[in-house]
C-alpha cells in the first residue's frame, strides 16, 4: 500500500525490541511518511518507567509530526500508560502485551484458557535468549533456580514474526534449556500491520495535554 504524496508524517513510539519488526514494516509497505522512535528494550524490567519514558518521547516529537501513535500495549504498566496517553491525547495500540497483538486477543485467550502454563518468545527473545533469559536471571551462575522459574509452565511458545531456521533452531534450545515443550506459532506482524493500516491518512487535529 503506497501512501500519496499529502499522507501525514507518523511517529511510531515502539519498544526496542520490535524496532526491527517496526521498521521493516514500514519499508514492505513503503509507508516512508512514518517514523520510528523507542525505549530501550530493558525498560521492560522496570515497567513503571515505560508512562513517562513515552511521555518525553511524545513532547520531543510534537509540532514535527502529524500524528503520533503509540506501539506499546500496557506492558505491565497497570494502566498507567494508558492514563499518560489520555492527558497527552495520544493513540496506542490495544493489548495487554506484544504476545496478544502478534497472535490477536482471541487466538491468545484462547491459547492460554487451554493452557496457561505457556511461557513465550519473539524473535528479539529468541536472538537475545542467553543474554536476558539465562543471564539476566542468573541461570548461567545458579542453573538450581530454572525449575523455581519454569516449573509452573509447560510450554514455550515461540511467536516467528520472520520464518528463519536459525531462529526455530535457537528456539528450540532455549525450550531444551529450560525444560519445556516447544510450540512454534508463525504470527508475521500479528495486529501491528491492520493497526497501522487503518490509521493511514487519520491524522487528527495536533493534541495538546489535558490542563
Amino acid at each position: 500500500m503506497t501512501p500519496s504524496m499529502n499522507q501525514p508524517t507518523t511517529l511510531l513510539i515502539c519498544c526496542g525490541s520490535l524496532a526491527k519488526e517496526i521498521i521493516a514494516l514500514t519499508r514492505e509497505n513503503d509507508w516512508s511518511h512514518m517514523q520510528v522512535t523507542c525505549l530501550p528494550a530493558s525498560v521492560h524490567n522496570t515497567p513503571d518507567r515505560i508512562p513517562e519514558g513515552v511521555r518525553a518521547k511524545i513532547h520531543e516529537a510534537r509540532g514535527k509530526f502529524d500524528q503520533i501513535l503509540v506501539m506499546f500495549s500496557d506492558c505491565g504498566t497497570g494502566g498507567l500508560l494508558d492514563r499518560v496517553l489520555e492527558e497527552e491525547g495520544v493513540e496506542r495500540i490495544g493489548g495487554s502485551h506484544c504476545y496478544e497483538v502478534l497472535l490477536g486477543t482471541e487466538n491468545y485467550a484462547a491459547m492460554m484458557q487451554a493452557e496457561p502454563g505457556r511461557f513465550f518468545l519473539t524473535d528479539f527473545l529468541v536472538r537475545n535468549f542467553d543474554n536476558l533469559i539465562i543471564r539476566g536471571l542468573g541461570l548461567d551462575r545458579f542453573p538450581k533456580l530454572t525449575p523455581r522459574y519454569f516449573g509452573k509452565y509447560k510450554y514455550l511458545v515461540y511467536l516467528a514474526q520472520v520464518d528463519d531456521a536459525g531462529l526455530r533452531d535457537k528456539a528450540a534450545a532455549a525450550a531444551e534449556r529450560l525444560g519445556l515443550e516447544l510450540e512454534v506459532r508463525q504470527t508475521g506482524p500479528g495486529d501491528y500491520q491492520q493497526f497501522l493500516e487503518t490509521r493511514l491518512g487519520t491524522a487528527a487535529e495536533p493534541a495538546k495535554a489535558n490542563t
